[in-house]
């Protein structure tokens, strides 16, 4: 038996919210990302897009392209409420789904046909989800994962389209091969030099061109290409979090020991976020005191995985949970309201240099370990200071901290 997976995306969200909130932005240009000219375009609105803006370029630039845009600075609490929403009106209506972002999401409606008819029970759970959240959304159907979400992308805006089984190539190969899901724009560049244009091209092409062009990568484009995908739907599980602790030897009040241990937990966590492709939207901040008695703190923020982010936060949550009379015991750090997602275009508040930066940083990390780059505030911290030096005696890269 054949599979029937659904893709649902919904469309320009964090646009569809503010303008849910506010009808007045209606079928005006609106950008949602960092408000000032450093910032990072998060969101942008179908009339802005004709101006040639897009996710996840400078607000500055955007601005100058379309400088009639309204410019909303987000609000990743009012995001994750209407998300959970619709994750809601999913879990009662589909036995198998997963949520892959927080605006997107994947269904295995396999065998479903012989009871209702896979295209119109899809049909049906957008319909439900446009009337109870208000909130427009588009759908792909297909045998696959890839073959559904190209169709989505096709079907925008707000609307749906099913590929029948046996048409998936046929509906690839005359798309543009920046369409195929894994083709960025390094990727896009080297085909487009080698003269392939539509993916019809790639089709056609034997697959061991394509790995002696791109290794690895090009077996899985190759594939993709055709309509091929064998990867499943994983399950959804709610409110994923990770987190850290450190208990002393003796308890401490050395402020500037607990900051430094803090900032260095809150940057390692923030590399594992960034490294399993996630981000998260909810911090907390745990103090137990030699007493015994243990606190903790939370606060919701935009969704994020950047240091210079996280980081004020956290300590923002420390100085108002610390009790200065008291020795603590135990400081310690969750992240929680994980979502999968790109780091790089979900930010509200980034710059270009912080983008290119983080890359840097993570590559050292992948390749000499994770705390070969360190922030000087958290080298401070004797108590996580017996680490494995990955440079075989030489020391860490080192950041100077500077405020944000």
């Amino acid at each position: 038996m054949h599979k029937t997976i659904l893709h649902l995306d919904l469309d320009t969200f964090y646009v569809s919210v503010e303008r849910l909130i506010n009808s007045e932005l209606r079928n005006k240009p609106l950008l949602v990302g960092g408000v000032s000219d450093r910032g990072v375009v998060a969101a942008c609105s179908y009339e802005t897009r004709g101006f040639g803006v897009h996710s996840g370029m400078p607000m500055k630039m955007a601005r100058e392209l379309c400088p009639e845009a309204v410019v909303i600075r987000g609000n990743a609490g009012t995001y994750s409420k209407h998300s959970d929403l619709v994750t809601e009106i999913i879990r009662e209506k589909v036995p198998l789904f997963e949520k892959s972002s927080i605006d997107e999401f994947y269904a295995d409606l396999s065998g479903m046909d012989r009871f209702f008819g896979c295209y119109q029970y899809a049909s049906e759970l957008r319909k439900t989800i446009i009337k109870e959240t208000g909130l427009p959304i588009s759908f792909g159907l297909s045998v696959n994962k890839v073959v559904s979400k190209v169709a989505t992308n096709e079907a925008k805006p707000n609307n749906q389209l099913k590929i029948d089984l046996g048409y998936e190539k046929p509906f690839l190969a005359p798309l543009s091969i920046r369409k195929i899901p894994m083709v960025g724009d390094k990727t896009y560049q080297i085909l487009r030099n080698l003269g392939l244009r539509r993916v019809k091209t790639i089709q056609e092409m034997p697959i061991d061109l394509m790995q002696r062009v791109l290794g690895a990568n090009g077996t899985v484009i190759w594939k993709r290409a055709n309509g091929l995908d064998n990867s499943p739907v994983i399950p959804f599980h709610e409110r994923k979090s990770i987190s850290t602790e450190r208990t002393f030897d003796r308890d401490t009040i050395d402020v500037v020991k607990l900051r430094g241990i803090l900032i260095a937990m809150a940057e390692n966590l923030a590399f594992q976020l960034r490294r399993g492709g996630k981000l998260t939207a909810c911090i907390a901040v745990k103090l137990r005191y030699s007493d015994f008695n243990t606190y903790s703190k939370q606060m919701r923020i935009p969704y994020t995985s950047a240091d210079h982010i996280l980081i004020p936060r956290i300590l923002e949550l420390f100085n108002n949970l610390y009790n200065k009379r008291l020795l603590v015991r135990l400081v310690g750090i969750r992240f929680s309201h994980l979502v999968p997602g790109s780091y790089q275009i979900n930010l509200f508040e980034d710059t270009e240099e912080a983008l290119n930066l983080y890359a840097a940083m993570d590559r050292i990390r992948e390749r000499y370990g994770d705390k070969s780059v360190l922030r000087a505030s958290g080298m401070g911290a004797k108590t996580i200071g017996r680490m494995q030096n990955p440079f075989n005696g030489q020391p860490p890269v080192v950041l100077a901290h500077r405020k944000q």
